[in-house]
């Protein structure tokens, strides 16, 4: 039997037409696939479309569009661009599809709510749309703007939400980045995460309220009134694409992947957020 070797790149956002750093990830994980084949390996190389962020909301909006239209025109300019750039992904996988994304998300919560870190509670914080994230004072310029996003103004929310244990894991994740288990090239961003986890971690918030998100996103199993957080979701492409919560068989052939692809400025949520879910 020939080893398998599972690659995926990040998974834009569906907001806007492609640009250069999305054809960047793109041949670099067809290079990388095709090496693996190269050498006699079977190969699952995954990509797909993050359709349940708050920023596709907004630009649905602004165009005019439903909610879903909107996704699926831009998430069919994505599959263009793999097919132009002459790109062979196996599984383009749709974050909005609910047979099988909706359903794995929501096996994930509740895997994670069984194991006791999930609660709910009221929170005010200042949140970049941009980043799909809350942020610290502390963490972000002089003029109190996102370090990834200069010149767009934070909201500042509060809300009831449902929140992740993450400082649970703050010392299994140090462990696993130091050790190299948890493998993060290049030395500089293995390092910029492990500064990240001298500082106590703070949990985080895992829902949107549907007033927020508009009712568009993963419900929250058990819960009406919240959709997930679209990085909770977004992050489990990886997963539910190759059957975790659908296709259990295909899952345990697949996982857990070889190498992701990411931008520097995703690390945080692949780095730390992701490994958390997944323990």
């Amino acid at each position: 039997m020939n080893k398998k070797f599972y690659i995926t790149t990040a998974i834009p956002y569906v907001n806007a037409a492609p640009h250069i750093g999305h054809a960047l990830e793109f041949i670099q994980g067809d290079a990388i696939a095709r090496y693996h084949q190269l050498i006699g390996e079977e190969v699952l190389f995954l990509t797909g479309s993050d359709e349940n962020a708050l920023k596709n909301v907004q630009a649905a909006e602004k165009a005019g569009k439903p909610v879903q239209d909107f996704v699926n025109e831009y998430a069919d300019r994505f599959e263009e661009l793999l097919k132009k750039l002459n790109v062979r992904v196996d599984i383009f996988q749709r974050g909005s599809s609910q047979k099988t994304h909706f359903v794995s998300s929501q096996k994930l919560w509740e895997l994670c709510n069984k194991n006791g870190d999930v609660y709910q509670k009221e929170y005010t914080g200042l949140y970049c749309v941009g980043c799909e994230t809350f942020y610290e004072p502390s963490e972000l310029d002089e003029n109190g703007e996102c370090l990834e996003h200069p010149g767009k103004k934070l909201e500042e929310v509060s809300e009831t939400n449902y929140f992740f244990k993450l400082s649970k894991y703050q010392e299994r994740l140090i462990e696993l980045i130091s050790s190299d288990t948890l493998k993060i090239v290049p030395e500089t961003r293995k390092n910029e995460m492990l500064s990240f986890l001298k500082q106590p971690l703070k949990d985080i918030s895992i829902s949107r309220s549907n007033e927020r998100t508009k009712s568009w996103g993963v419900p929250v199993p058990g819960d009406d009134l919240q959709r997930m957080y679209v990085w909770f979701d977004a992050l489990n492409i990886y997963q539910s694409g190759i059957g975790f919560g659908w296709d259990d068989e295909k899952y345990k052939e697949w996982w857990p992947a070889d190498v992701h692809i990411i931008g520097k400025g995703i690390a945080r949520f692949h780095a730390i957020y992701w490994p958390a879910f997944l323990i």
